[in-house]
């Protein structure tokens, strides 16, 4: 059931019989009464498998939409409030993701992360990301540590960098090489 409070448009969670579960709003979720901790935790579980899926619904949506009418990024701004720029990063991860690789026991961000990647790397990254409970900066980091050994691999180049020296941090003692400067 939706009514008025306050200006904001509410929404019933509550399932047959069971006002436990809260009323929410674009801004607020409230218990309907005094709620157990088990009644709290179903109500948790709920609202995060709705707002996980939200991203991909969203991006699923304005990927048809594209596809069907063509560009409509500015007019599916005004619809759902999202700035453009918001709408085009979710579209191109929903698009860049496909449904077969997309996993539920990952957030949305963490398939952002590897959303740059070719399917088999995504894939192989986000098994890894899901079986090692890995939190979206863990993934960013390791993610970022393989491409900087990648960039400085010297098959990668096909020649060896030149370097001048060595820096050595003077915290964690770590050694950065240092390239001549560029022409």
């Amino acid at each position: 059931m939706t009514g008025a409070t306050g200006g904001a448009a509410t929404l019933a969670v509550a399932r047959a019989g069971s006002a436990a579960a809260g009323t929410r709003s674009s801004v607020a979720w409230t218990p309907g009464e005094a709620i157990d901790v088990h009644a709290w935790v179903r109500a948790g579980q709920r609202l995060g498998a709705m707002t996980r899926c939200s991203q991909w619904w969203l991006g699923d949506w304005i990927r048809y939409g594209t596809a069907r009418w063509g560009e409509k990024y500015k007019e599916a701004s005004r619809i759902t409030g999202y700035d453009v720029q918001s709408l085009r990063n979710i579209a191109y991860v929903a698009g860049s993701i496909d449904v077969s690789r997309r996993r539920d026991d990952l957030t949305w961000s963490h398939h952002a992360e590897v959303s740059s990647l070719e399917p088999g790397e995504q894939s192989r990254w986000l098994d890894l990301a899901a079986a090692e409970k890995m939190s979206v900066s863990d993934l960013r980091i390791e993610l970022r540590a393989v491409r900087r050994a990648e960039n400085r691999s010297p098959s990668r180049s096909g020649a060896a960098k030149k370097t001048v020296g060595t820096v050595t941090c003077p915290q964690c003692e770590h050694k950065f090489d240092v390239s001549p400067p560029s022409p």
